[in-house]
């Protein structure tokens, strides 16, 4: 099993910044880290689950949805076995509930169907 919990979150202003964490364990993942894909996915209400950013743990590949290129970085700490997801010049547009989510399969998805674990969710609210 492998358990994700997330940190960070909050109320900022348009253009402000945060940083999202999201810390792995279990045994599972202490066992086969590098093989494991680590994403985020953000859900606005009354809309579906869409994915933000993800990164491969061997290697740190990266992907980020259009919406959020250039803005949000995607990053791992493998010592700490920590996810991060720095999000700059947020907008209103950003306000949601951001989860991550890992995947045992070393392949990028951007389906929230092909990732098996899930952290608790954290609210992300950018007022303009």
């Amino acid at each position: 099993q492998v358990q994700l919990v997330q940190s960070g979150g909050g109320l900022v202003q348009a253009g402000d910044s945060l940083r999202l964490s999201c810390e792995a364990s279990g045994r599972t993942f202490s066992t086969w880290t590098m093989r494991y894909i680590m994403g985020w996915f953000r859900q606005a209400p009354g809309k579906e689950r869409e994915f933000v950013a993800a990164v491969i743990w061997a290697g740190g590949t990266t992907d980020y949805a259009d919406s959020v290129k250039g803005r949000f970085t995607i990053s791992r700490d493998n010592a700490k076995n920590t996810m991060y997801l720095q999000m700059n010049s947020l907008k209103p547009d950003d306000t949601a509930v951001y989860y991550c989510a890992a995947r045992p399969v070393t392949l990028l998805s951007r389906s929230s169907q092909d990732y098996n674990y899930w952290g608790q969710g954290t609210q992300v609210t950018v007022s303009s």
